[in-house]
């Protein structure tokens, strides 16, 4: 079965430093402690740039690092001009984006734009009192609608000093700003200004469709199941411009990077939010976070990728949010781990890494409520007893929703604690950490490591993997393949996802890159050849 597929990017936007890289995705508690306190900081991650540039990585993404109450892990920002003092200082920031130009690698950092920490001087201030200058910094009502917060329970919680009630899609430390506020915009804008003059290549835009640019609206209406359906709390129709206002601004700078984390599963509405004025890329969860295994499912979101999105999307299997590949997807095999990292890294797009995964690390669960430090887990929790079950049956259902899954620390080496610290880390280590670490798969040669090396540096070698358009897109008996050109040239990919062996026949003229043309399940094959010999 042949499927043909032509080009659908706007316009040739030429050579841009993002489509060449490779991302990885640090989750700044748990990558290296440096200082001894057993919570990862800027002088760890600095230790480890070495490695990271070794591993052929291009670009970093690093979770927030502003100072925070961190109800969130740091998604609830209290000062957007401060390091947060569990990460160190700001001279260690300066001092790692500095090490870390040094190695070609660039930075995008996360900001949190939706919502701020309850503890911010701007929300301080503007609980005082209704006629403060900062009340409308956020979104204050005598009596709230229906909206519930996404985290479980009203999104509205009342405040005793002025006796109303303030807007918190998510936690209740956690109060979204008024975007219909030219205050709160030009603030915004300061705070892109302050990180991209300290040399930041660009930002991660956390729940960026979530903003409230109009407003509370009317009340969401319940599916047939009592569930709300959340229509008019997120995409309202002033977000494009709040985006187009971000974007501007950020191309004060030269040669800037965005990405969108739109909360959504419709490509129609992911793909709007895409654009020369607005985000370069965007999550794609469809893709991003399949539950399950599945070759059709993948290629099917490969296919709707392509021919939806009018720019490069984005290509990952991992993040802070979702439960780790090697367990979600990969089912403990590292063969299946190794051809979805292939399936990543050579598809059109930009991949982004989550830390751990190119070692196969594997999920955490809580196995009681103390163990449990996320706060979506927590808020579950609390919902299910409220409701009268058990404390069983609740921590079944706050694991559920939690989502340390992934965030346990790096495993380093087999130490005690897997070399991600001396101390005792903020979050329990895996139990399989002196098996599966680094300094044990850097020195088997057939490792998930090693492969993922080899993987990146072919990548980073190959224009055609950067630029190349899809010239096949294929689906046939659990087999994904497809060719991708550029300037003369072809790579074409295979990864076998069935239980059978396949025999690829090659032509004389096909380099074979990485891979056997006797393809066995859950392995790959990389070729290439020149246009018009293929």
């Amino acid at each position: 079965m042949v499927s043909s597929c032509s080009s659908n990017t706007e316009g040739d936007e030429g050579s841009q430093w993002w489509k060449e890289t490779v991302f990885y995705e640090i989750y700044m508690p748990s990558f290296k402690d440096g200082n001894e306190d057993g919570f990862g900081d800027f002088k760890g991650v600095s230790s480890k740039l070495d490695y990271i540039q070794d591993l052929g990585i291009k670009g970093i993404w690093l979770t927030p690092f502003q100072k925070s109450p961190k109800v969130d892990n740091g998604y609830d920002v209290s000062d957007y001009y401060m390091i947060d003092p569990s990460y160190g200082t700001l001279d260690d920031f300066k001092e790692f984006i500095s090490e870390a130009h040094k190695r070609d690698i660039k930075l995008i950092m996360d900001l949190v734009v939706n919502h701020t920490s309850t503890e911010m001087n701007w929300f301080q201030e503007s609980r005082k009192s209704k006629n403060n200058p900062y009340r409308d910094y956020y979104i204050w009502k005598d009596k709230p609608n229906n909206w519930e917060s996404f985290f479980g329970g009203s999104a509205w919680e009342l405040d005793s000093l002025t006796n109303e009630y303030y807007y918190h899609q998510f936690d209740i430390k956690m109060a979204d700003l008024n975007w219909g506020n030219p205050k709160v915009v030009e603030e915004i804008k300061e705070v892109l200004r302050f990180w991209l003059d300290m040399g930041v290549d660009g930002f991660r835009l956390d729940v960026i469709n979530f903003l409230t640019t109009e407003g509370i609206t009317v009340d969401n209406p319940f599916d047939e199941n009592g569930k709300q359906k959340h229509l008019y709390d997120i995409n309202q129709k002033g977000v494009k411009e709040a985006m187009k206002t971000i974007k501007k601004t950020i191309n004060e700078y030269d040669n800037r990077f965005i990405v969108g984390e739109i909360g959504s599963d419709k490509i129609e509405i992911l793909k709007q939010y895409q654009g020369s004025d607005l985000l370069d890329v965007i999550f794609n969860f469809n893709f991003g976070s399949i539950k399950e295994f599945s070759a059709q499912r993948i290629f099917n979101e490969l296919q709707s990728m392509e021919n939806n999105m009018s720019n490069y999307p984005t290509l990952f299997f991992g993040s802070h949010d979702m439960p780790r590949l090697m367990s979600r997807l990969a089912d403990g095999n590292p063969e299946r781990a190794g051809a979805l990292a292939a399936l990543i890294l050579t598809a059109k797009g930009v991949p982004f890494i989550y830390y751990g995964e190119e070692i196969g690390m594997e999920n955490i669960i809580a196995n009681s409520i103390d163990e449990m430090k996320d706060v979506q887990g927590h808020t579950q929790y609390k919902l299910a007893l409220k409701e009268g079950k058990s404390k069983e049956d609740a921590l079944i259902l706050g694991n559920k929703y939690n989502r340390d899954k992934s965030r346990s620390p790096m495993q380093w080496d087999s130490s005690i604690y897997a070399g991600f610290s001396v101390k005792e880390p903020w979050i329990k280590v895996h139990q399989n950490y002196r098996k599966v670490n680094v300094s044990a798969f850097e020195e088997t040669e057939n490792s998930l490591l090693n492969k993922y090396k080899k993987l990146i540096s072919l990548r980073n070698a190959e224009p055609v993997l950067h630029y190349g358009e899809y010239k096949e897109l294929i689906f046939s008996n659990d087999i994904i393949q497809f060719t991708r050109e550029y300037n003369g040239e072809k790579i074409h990919c295979f990864f076998n996802f069935s239980e059978n062996s396949e025999e690829i026949n090659l032509k004389e003229n096909q380099k074979v890159l990485l891979g056997s043309s006797i393809l066995k399940p859950n392995n790959f094959l990389i070729v290439k050849s020149k246009i018009g010999n293929f």
